[in-house]
């Protein structure tokens, strides 16, 4: 149960009496009776509780894990620089842990989430408290459990809502909406990891694609849609394609976007797939992108969206169409050989006064395969650079590193076919631990993790040609070791040693700027002379193209253990992963907070 939720700057003026209630200056309760409007609350109380519950889409019906009974799980509503306290209790057979995606979490790191790098899991039966301000940040995130697949069903989003008073950098909205996009296996997920682990093969790709939950219409309760191109629609439709601008049908399972002529919304969109990116089109409405990853960015205009998992999106939708329905698309993108989950999912943009059965205004959607509306996306995102949101870019660097990332194949005499696909960075394969790796780092504890993890390939190669024969990953659980307050250079080069392939990569502890990025191999001569150094995006998660590379810059002010890692569940599993440990600086200030008297043990 939600304790403090709050969704707009009015309902927070109107319920400012309740609010006071949370207020950590107990001692100004009475004052704030009498003076409200004086009162600033700055903690925010939340209840989490993990419990199974009984779900039916595609027609079939399983348990799920969930966050209060919900999927998505609730939203977690808070003003910059609050504080956030959330009881997690676990009632569940799984271990849990929640990550709070793109919280920066400074000096917090026991909060962060990752299971076995930042804290040991919640076991079942008992509860922890996550406790985390807010500093200097604004927008859209999310959060979701970050052990096995559990974030499958358990995610919800984070928004952050500016301090009181302060306004939007765009022109304020009507309404503001909350859009979550995911995938939904009819077979339990951890059965699905499970087997894959077993047989060394890849997981079966998901069934469907959601929006708020919602899969929208399917036709017969199966997986059969219609085919437009190579995509499948999941709604009844005209087979004979005499008319395409129209599907007549009744809404069935689907997330429906009411919305009033005229007026203009803010959509707040979440990537929470699993291993998915994910296009999002609105029929015959445009958006105007103006944040991504709780960072403002230059207002641009599009009519598709990119999200890759664990990205948002925030942009503002101008009701300014025709009395009617329209439809809303999710899509895969995926521009290789690898298999993925190929059925649209379905919502609807509805507006007031619309009669029953309407027509539906179609959108046509992105090839699977469409890399240049990918390009145009990404290459549009700039930070707003302002005077009051600058973009403070490391122009000076401490650290150049160099991690290729990219699939592979390593012998297993147990495996289906003799073999395992892993995953690695620098052909380091990272393997997870039994004792939490900040613990370890803050106890000074032995033999958990080394520091030696490699600032490049110890063999270069030709990343994106022809690999090389009997190149075998290595297994380890390594960090690299930062100083407080160094900047940091770090190119991420995929490579093709198995198949090359788009990997969305997010960094836990800090954002960093996109300088640059490009396809085939980074040339460490020409590249950085083309790098963005005055408004590069501002991002914690950004995807590496297909055979091809992203730049990024960042500095390490924040101690402690931070999780990298490809945000493709099916990649973190194989082990495309690693850990920066960031050193304490000078005082208090600049370290690490001792650890919780709650925290969980391994």
């Amino acid at each position: 149960m939600v304790s403090s939720k709050f969704k707009q700057d009015k309902r927070l003026e109107t319920k400012g009496a309740v609010l006071s209630m949370v207020c950590w200056v107990r001692t100004l309760l009475f004052i704030s009776v009498l003076v409200p409007a004086f009162v600033e609350c700055r903690i925010r109380h939340y209840h989490f509780n993990v419990v199974v519950k009984n779900a039916t889409k595609l027609c079939s019906t399983k348990p799920i894990v969930t966050v209060n009974g919900k999927f998505p799980g609730p939203t977690l509503y808070a003003r910059e620089d609050d504080n956030v306290l959330v009881r997690l209790t676990n009632h569940v057979q799984y271990n849990v842990t929640i990550h709070w995606h793109g919280v920066r979490q400074l000096r917090t790191g026991w909060s962060d989430g990752p299971a076995y790098i930042t804290q040991c899991p919640i076991q079942p039966g008992q509860n922890f408290l996550y406790n985390f301000t807010l500093t200097g940040q604004r927008g859209t995130l999310l959060w979701h459990a970050h052990i096995s697949w559990l974030r499958s069903t358990v995610h919800g989003a984070i928004v952050i809502l500016p301090k009181k008073g302060v306004p939007y950098p765009f022109p304020k909205p009507y309404k503001e909406k909350v859009i979550v996009l995911g995938e939904w296996w009819k077979a339990d997920t951890e059965a699905v990891v499970n087997q894959a682990t077993q047989t060394g093969l890849p997981p079966n790709i998901s069934d469907a694609h959601t929006i708020n939950g919602h899969p929208g219409p399917v036709p017969n309760c199966s997986s059969d849609g219609i085919s437009i191109g190579p995509y499948t629609i999941r709604v009844p439709f005209d087979h004979n394609c005499k008319n395409r601008n129209f599907l007549r049908f009744v809404n069935a399972d689907a997330y429906t976007l009411h919305v009033e002529t005229g007026k203009t919304y803010l959509l707040r969109v979440i990537n929470a797939a699993v291993n998915d990116e994910l296009f999002f089109k609105i029929a015959n409405h445009n958006l105007t992108v103006v944040e991504v990853d709780a960072c403002y960015t230059k207002p641009f205009e599009t009519d598709t969206l990119f999200l890759g998992p664990g990205q948002t999106t925030t942009a503002l939708l101008k009701a300014d169409q025709g009395i009617g329905k329209y439809l809303i698309a999710i899509s895969p993108f995926m521009d290789t050989i690898v298999a993925v989950d190929n059925l649209t999912g379905i919502g609807y943009l509805r507006y007031n006064h619309t009669l029953a059965f309407t027509p539906t205004t179609f959108v046509p959607i992105p090839a699977v395969n469409a890399t240049p509306v990918t390009s145009v996306f990404s290459d549009s995102l700039r930070s707003l650079n302002s005077k009051q949101y600058p973009a403070n870019v490391p122009l000076t660097i401490d650290h150049s590193l160099f991690f290729t990332i990219g699939v592979g194949i390593n012998p297993c005499a147990t495996c289906f076919n003799g073999s395992r696909a892993v995953a690695a960075i620098n052909n380091v394969s990272f393997v997870m631990p039994t004792t939490a790796i900040l613990q370890a780092h803050y106890y000074g504890i032995n033999g958990v993790f080394t520091d030696d993890f490699p600032a490049k390939p110890a063999i270069p190669f030709n990343y994106t040609g022809t690999p090389p024969s009997g190149l075998q990953t290595m297994n380890g659980t390594k960090a690299y070791r930062l100083a407080y307050n160094s900047t940091v250079q770090l190119v991420i080069q995929g490579n093709t040693i198995v198949a090359p392939e788009s990997h969305p990569t997010h960094l836990h502890g800090s954002n960093f700027f996109v300088v640059g990025r490009g396809v085939g191999n980074f040339d460490p001569e020409k590249d950085p002379l083309k790098f963005n150094l005055v408004d590069p995006v501002e991002r914690n998660t950004v995807s590496v193209p297909t055979a091809g590379w992203t730049a990024i810059r960042f500095r390490a002010d924040n101690p402690g253990v931070w999780f990298f890692h490809c945000h493709l569940e099916v990649h973190t599993t194989w082990g495309l992963k690693m850990a920066f440990l960031v050193e304490n600086g000078k005082g208090p200030n600049e370290s690490i907070e001792p650890p919780p008297s709650d925290l969980p043990k391994c």
